[in-house]
């Protein structure tokens, strides 16, 4: 704790340093001028926004060598990944709250998977090759972003123009998982290809593609051709290989742009099941198999966009965009001694087909201090699930929801250091009642570049597909959705000071405070309603009944000297809930975590070469789990993760390498305990975080005429 008292420490004496800061001529100090959209009424320079946004850009990217999403939120505070190595997904948790709270858009558009609209978002099935920065807004953005933007939104904001006529960029990187590497049959293998023209002053086009080949990671399993029945078959980490393309057009002329977008993404994740079995026929004689699946997705985003200007004055931004994700499972058997498939069977598992569209309106006023901004979402979004009834029967169903938004907001800069920014929004639900948001966000500009913001802001958590209508029922278990859900409700308040000083060493500092404070009503868990008289089974069902509340305290702090880099954050997080089964509920109190991260890089103008580390470290974390006869502590134990990558450049910036490694603290498995109920003694079982150090080389070729 002595550390970081420090730092509080020395932050704010740098805060109050100002009267000891010599002028300095703004002409030599190069500042970057930092624009950002989300959740603005246009494009603007970072510091004006009313929001406090954090920025991603994408030369951070290139310096992690990043091949997924995951691997850049990883290092980012108050952030944290979920993986799963048996699924091959991972998702993201702000807060501590799930990916059910935070919402992930693509150029203000949220991103379709097959279990939800912007939510539960699979992140290493989104392309990072086209992505030009990435803005993250923390709080509840129900006024803005509609329902589930209740912890925050992240938005990817994609490239659509060049200062080049012609940009030909081909990338090849080469991975090792763990100490597992080959050529062809482990490691990772990405290849990627990009194409794009500007045809003239209006015109511009671009095509991309990118494979990225996951081998899996055995680890002590034996593969895919292993015979014995000891349970050794199979991967650690299931094996998954996506292809991913792109294709844009854009158009710009006067104050009329619009661009269309479209992607296409086909993913396979291949299941090796470790039971062997034996089997006999007059043909084969004596053979092994096992029963292994193929699990297939494929995405289809199209995203038309529109702004300019009506009767002159009046700005409009419309969207409208259809997406389809659907998943496929193969079922099949693997007949060991031939290499072969048979009695494939494919059933589709999971879709989502949504249309969607979002416009606004602003500029009313003469007066640049006030301007109102007037909006609209409409989304009609077509789920479907198999479901387990009882007797194993497996049943489809499908749904349509529906929901007509109407939002507004104003921003009166009520001096030139002063701004105001109130806002409200009334959804129109076909399966709910009317849910409302509203927010209250302030700016205050003191002097000497000083920055405080502070806002209020309330969202709404519609249930999910799974929620609703899902159900599994055998051997004695019932477990089903609700169709009688009502939506969460919440509220937040947020508040952030930032000081940025330009000291005469050409030191440039930047400190931010902030704190927040989030309260979840009506929380949907699975909670035990009824025992079966005919059965005597226990039967458990979705049901509105919990609480959440959270407070944060964090900081972020950079600095900047000639070719050095300098960042690092902190942050107290404490997490307090009510999580009920009808029998018995958890504690009230809260449960406290702290994390820290840094990066550090350093720029060598000579030689064209930046070095660059990143370091996070995620404390002991602590959560209520249903135990027998009460609701129990569990601890998760502390990790941290460290990155380091070297980035230059040769021939006039035609050929990029990057090498580096990923999490060079090997870190696999952490422990996660729980007190047993009664006694004196703890039991402990492994959280799979990660397959441990792996290395990297990137080689980028860029042509560009």
């Amino acid at each position: 704790m002595k550390n970081i008292f420090y730092i509080v420490f020395m932050i704010i004496v740098n805060l109050k340093g100002v009267s000891q800061e010599k002028k300095i001529d703004s002409t030599n100090v190069k500042q970057l001028n930092e624009v950002v959209v989300t959740g603005q009424f246009a494009p603007q320079s970072i510091k004006k926004s009313v929001f406090n946004v954090r920025l991603i850009t994408a030369k951070d990217i290139q310096n992690l060598a990043a091949n997924n999403l995951s691997d850049v939120l990883s290092q980012y505070l108050n952030i944290t990944i979920r993986p799963s190595g048996t699924s091959g997904r991972s998702t993201v948790s702000l807060f501590g709250l799930d990916a059910q709270y935070f919402k992930i858009l693509v150029d203000g558009v949220p991103l379709v998977n097959e279990a939800g609209l912007g939510n539960n978002t699979d992140l290493s099935q989104i392309n990072l090759n086209d992505i030009e920065q990435i803005e993250i807004v923390e709080g509840s953005m129900g006024v803005t972003h509609g329902a589930n933007a209740v912890s925050g939104v992240l938005n990817i904001v994609t490239k659509k123009s060049s200062q080049n006529t012609w940009n030909i960029s081909a990338t090849a990187q080469e991975e090792t998982v763990k100490d597992e590497y080959s050529l062809f049959e482990e490691g990772r293998h990405i290849q990627a290809l990009k194409v794009s023209h500007t045809i003239n002053d209006n015109w511009f086009v671009s095509l991309g593609a990118n494979r990225n080949d996951f081998k899996g990671f055995l680890s002590d399993k034996k593969g895919k051709n292993y015979t014995e029945n000891d349970q050794m078959r199979g991967f650690r980490w299931l094996p998954k290989e996506q292809i991913n393309s792109t294709a844009l057009i854009s158009y710009r002329k006067n104050n009329f742009n619009f661009f269309y977008k479209f992607e296409y993404l086909d993913e396979n994740i291949d299941f090796y099941n470790s039971t062997v079995q034996s089997g006999y026929n007059t043909g084969l004689g004596s053979y092994r198999y096992a029963s292994d699946k193929r699990y297939m997705v494929n995405r289809y985003f199209h995203n038309l966009n529109t702004t300019g200007k009506i009767f002159s004055k009046l700005n409009y931004n419309i969207s409208l965009s259809h997406q389809k994700q659907e998943r496929n499972v193969e079922d099949f058997r693997y007949y060991l001694q031939t290499k072969t498939e048979g009695n494939n069977v494919i059933v589709k598992d999971q879709s989502m087909e949504v249309l969607y569209s979002t416009g606004t309106l602003s500029n009313f006023f003469i007066d640049k201090k006030v301007d109102l901004q007037l909006g609209y979402e409409i989304v009609n979004n077509k789920g479907f699930s198999l479901i387990q009834e009882a007797n194993n029967i497996i049943v489809p169903i499908r749904k349509t929801l529906e929901n007509y938004d109407f939002f507004v907001s104003s921003e009166i800069k009520a001096t030139g250091k002063f701004s105001i920014r109130p806002g409200m929004r009334i959804s129109a639900q076909s399966k709910f009642k009317d849910q409302y948001a509203s927010s209250l966000g302030l700016r205050y500009l003191f002097e000497k570049g000083m920055e405080l913001r502070g806002s209020y802001g309330t969202s709404f958590r519609t249930p999910t597909f799974e929620e609703l209508y899902s159900k599994q029922i055998f051997d004695g278990h019932f477990f089903a959705g609700n169709e009688n859900l009502i939506p969460e409700t919440s509220a937040s308040y947020e508040m952030s000071l930032k000081k940025t000083s330009f000291l005469a060493s050409k030191l440039q500092i930047s400190n931010t405070f902030s704190g927040s404070f989030l309260n979840v009503n009506d929380r949907i868990d699975m909670a035990l309603v009824r025992f079966n008289t005919d059965t005597g089974n226990p039967e458990y069902e979705y049901i509105n009944i919990g609480k959440y509340r959270m407070w944060n305290f964090s900081t972020t702090n950079q600095f900047k000297k000639e070719n050095w880099t300098f960042n690092i954050g902190t942050s107290i997080i404490g997490i307090s809930q009510k999580i009920e089964n009808q029998v018995f509920a958890s504690n009230e109190k809260y449960l406290y975590s702290f994390n820290l991260n840094s990066s550090v890089s350093y720029m060598i103008p000579k030689w064209n070469t930046t070095f660059s580390t990143y370091y996070k470290y995620n404390g002991k974390s602590q959560q209520f789990v249903e135990g027998a006869t009460e609701y129990i502590i569990s601890t998760v134990d502390p990790s941290s993760w460290l990155d380091a990558s070297i980035r230059k450049t040769f021939f006039k910036d035609k050929l990029e390498t990057t090498i580096g490694a990923r999490n060079l603290l090997n870190i696999t498995s952490i422990n996660q305990t729980r007190t047993n109920e009664g006694a004196g003694h703890a039991t402990s079982t492994q959280i799979m975080l990660a397959y441990g150090r792996s290395y990297f080389l990137k080689l980028t070729y860029n042509l560009n005429f």
